[in-house]
């Protein structure tokens, strides 16, 4: 769908991404490989299609009240659909069950729908291959591809980035699961090159089992060990020198902890390989938070093994060593606001530090001291915002954020004779690997280029493309991005990135597309969707807003947006719908606002904040119940970024905002596609249940409130091609009726 493109590119920039990435060695995210086909809707269709799009709804089947009464700091709050909480209650399951049943039969009898379908299918089964996670070993290549109309992503090695005659599939969940249930969540090879540590995991559901492989052959090694990954904290693993085993994240086993708590409390453990998983090696975690997240790093000569650990989801982290002397040392606290930490190979710590810098300073910190104190700082902060770092044999790669899109600077080890590296203007740097000669591949995405590979020696400031490209099925020559600035409540100047076809005319007819996140730092960086085509072919108009709680212009514009100061992303987005239609791109009656997971509760806001701002909204897998949120698994985690009930002006704050809250009796409200999977992990789909139970009950409009529940996935990581693609024709097919879109000339 639109929105898994968008959450990839967040998955890439960051390994742990709260509601939206997991905590991973290498993220392999299914979102990233989301694309959309363009389909032209027959010419003679066209009299009947306009006919046809003012189609409504068939009656909801009403959700009974069952009121009860929570209290929170002497406030009583009145909750009806508290009882759709419960997954396994034979009501809860008969209500959604309706629900699809209606959404269906509403989906199904809109026009084009299944010739959508069809299309989609024809075209993914043309789309070229994509590359993503590359990890380089001596001689090496290691990358996730994929290859419609395959299910999934499966783990290749190549010899070199230019050379695809050496590519030799090593794990493919294709074979192992026809139905493409089953997906790659991460994997990391050993320092030789010689093995491979992946985990594997079913339905979307993000709990992953260890599995190792020969990095030759691809033969099963036989050592299995399970639940090393999980929508809540993630999942890693990090080789020791020898290749004979595995440092990896443990949660704790039955018995070990409370049923409550067994997704919780992630600890570091070692594995022999050879040796049963019950004979484990506690390393390190005990100690740590609750809410704990960790991801394991190797240094490449296998000397040290550095251990990241967040404080949940909020954007602080902790880092501890693991040195030649076999024990753990902490480098970094929470409160030291160290971002990033990466081992370089010349026995140094290269560490983002956003102390006194909200944008981000770079530090060096020599292994043989391994004090915060003895860092010393290499690049100073600027204007742009550090992002990610990759030391390299004798350079140290930086990509900055410049509101939104990349740039990629190199400096030496110490932080001297830095040049700028050329790539696309409003482009993404979305994934860097440094090669053992000094020399950078780097994978390059704009919002009309899709994604590349590209190389730039170690004295080169030109880099070039490798045969690691993707390529569209469909020309984006006549489209044009442009950046412009909307006033936020305010005052401040929010980026909107526009894309529309050359020369169209702002008369405020033109069917518009408005997409947000606006949290845990992640910026809404460019991403190339083909699909895009069909929009734009239709005379859409494409936007994305950098909103604040995003990380686009730094710890500021985040902290601007979280905690008791969320109110401030919704009035951006507010305030770039509006800015859309004063300026004659759209208006209210063409504009549709689009989100997911922490951009559905973005959604969410609008939807019951400004339900006249727009005319139909599509939002998956979000979060609408803020007082409850914190009682799922994954919610405990988002505390450190929303707040917590239990805190009386955080409390005050998320109950100002919450928008099952904020449902107001006998409101038109705009049409509302909710989208949500059964297996999701990381914001529990009774959220999207509970939505549409009072938008149902509260909605004066007869524009459509709409649930899809997907009975094969969960928070959209690791879905079957094919689910996609349904996914893809519903949303289509909703906007398309709502917004009354029809082809035009091209």
């Amino acid at each position: 769908m639109f929105w898994q493109g968008t959450i990839s590119n967040v998955a890439l920039s960051m390994r742990r991404q709260g509601l939206a990435g997991g905590g991973h060695t290498v993220v392999v995210g299914s979102m990233m490989r989301i694309d959309r086909l363009l389909l032209v809707i027959p010419a003679a269709l066209g009299l009947l299609t306009m006919n046809l799009l003012a189609k409504e709804a068939e009656p909801a089947p009403a959700a009974k009240k069952k009121p009860v009464s929570n209290e929170y700091h002497g406030i009583k709050v009145e909750d009806d659909y508290q009882w759709l909480e419960n997954d396994d209650d034979a009501a809860v399951k008969a209500w959604s069950e309706a629900e699809n049943r209606q959404t269906r039969a509403y989906l199904d009898g809109l026009p084009g729908w299944g010739a959508i379908q069809t299309q989609l299918k024809n075209w993914y089964a043309k789309t070229s291959p994509s590359y993503s996670s590359i990890v380089a070993r001596p001689g090496i290549l290691f990358a996730m591809k994929f290859q419609p109309p395959k299910q999934q992503p499966m783990l290749v090695r190549l010899a070199a980035a230019d050379d695809l005659n050496s590519e030799k599939v090593l794990v493919d969940p294709n074979q192992i699961d026809s139905k493409g249930a089953t997906t790659i969540d991460w994997y990391e090879p050993s320092l030789d090159g010689k093995k491979l540590a992946v985990s594997i995991s079913t339905g979307g559901s993000e709990d992953g089992t260890l599995h190792f492989y020969d990095a030759a052959n691809g033969k099963e090694l036989g050592d299995t060990i399970a639940h090393i990954q999980y929508p809540t904290a993630g999942g890693s693993a990090a080789w020791n020198g020898e290749g004979t085993g595995v440092y990896y994240t443990r949660f704790p086993r039955k018995g070990e902890r409370a049923e409550e708590d067994l997704n919780f409390y992630q600890q570091v453990y070692f594995h022999k390989l050879g040796t049963s998983d019950s004979a484990d090696t506690y390393a390190i975690g005990k100690d740590f938070p609750r809410i704990a997240e960790i991801e394991l790093e190797s240094s490449p000569d296998g000397k040290f093994v550095l251990a990241s650990v967040a404080n949940g989801d909020g954007g602080d982290f902790a880092h501890y060593l693991l040195g030649t002397d076999g024990t753990w040392k902490q480098i970094t606290q929470f409160s030291d606001q160290v971002k990033l930490a990466r081992l370089g190979r010349d026995d140094a710590l290269y560490l983002l530090s956003r102390a006194d810098a909200p944008r981000g300073k770079i530090l060096r910190l020599p292994l043989a001291t391994p004090e915060l104190g003895k860092a010393v700082e290499i690049v100073p902060a600027s204007e742009a915002v550090v992002q990610k770092l990759e030391p390299t044999t004798n350079n140290l790669y930086v990509v900055d954020l410049l509101g939104g899109p990349s740039q990629l600077r190199r400096f030496d080890l110490e932080g001297k004779h830095g040049v700028t590296i050329a790539v696309p203007p409003i482009s993404n740097v979305q994934e860097m690997a440094g090669l053992g000669d000094g020399s950078l591949l780097f994978r390059n995405v704009s919002y009309i280029e899709p994604e590349a590979w590209f190389k730039v020696g170690a004295g080169e400031n030109q880099p070039k493309k490798t045969a690691l490209v993707r390529i569209s099925p469909v020309s984006f020559d006549d489209i044009e991005v442009t950046r412009e600035f909307a006033p936020s409540k305010d005052g401040t100047k929010v980026p909107l990135n526009i894309m529309r076809r050359k020369g169209t005319k702002l008369d405020g007819s033109n069917p518009t597309l408005l997409y947000g996140y606006g949290g845990y730092g992640l910026s809404m960086s460019p991403t190339f969707d083909f699909t895009r085509r069909l929009w734009f072919d239709r005379g859409g108009i494409y936007v994305v807003a950098n909103i604040r709680g995003g990380g686009e212009f730094g710890e500021e514009w985040h902290k601007a947006g979280n905690l008791t100061n969320k109110q401030n992303v919704f009035d951006d987005f507010a305030a770039a719908a509006q800015y859309l239609s004063e300026k004659k791109y759209t208006s209210a009656d063409k504009l549709a606002m689009m989100g997911a997971s922490n951009g559905g509760l973005l959604m969410g806001a609008l939807i019951t904040q400004h339900p006249d701002l727009m005319r139909a909204v599509v939002t998956s897998v979000g979060i609408y119940d803020m007082l409850r949120v914190e009682l799922a698994p994954n919610g405990a985690f988002n505390v450190t970024e929303f707040g917590t009930v239990k805190n009386e002006d955080q409390f005050k704050a998320l109950y100002a905002y919450s928008p099952y809250h904020h449902v107001a009796d006998g409101t038109k409200y705009p049409a509302v596609l909710l989208m949500t999977g059964a297996n999701d992990g990381r914001v529990a789909p009774y959220h999207s249940r509970k939505m549409t139970a009072r938008l149902q009950a509260a909605n004066k409009s007869e524009r459509p409130i709409l649930l899809r529940t997907s009975s094969s996935s969960g928070h959209g990581i690791g879905t079957a091609l094919s689910e996609r693609i349904k996914q893809s024709a519903d949303i289509y097919s909703f906007l398309f009726a709502q917004l009354r879109m029809k082809p035009v000339e091209r």
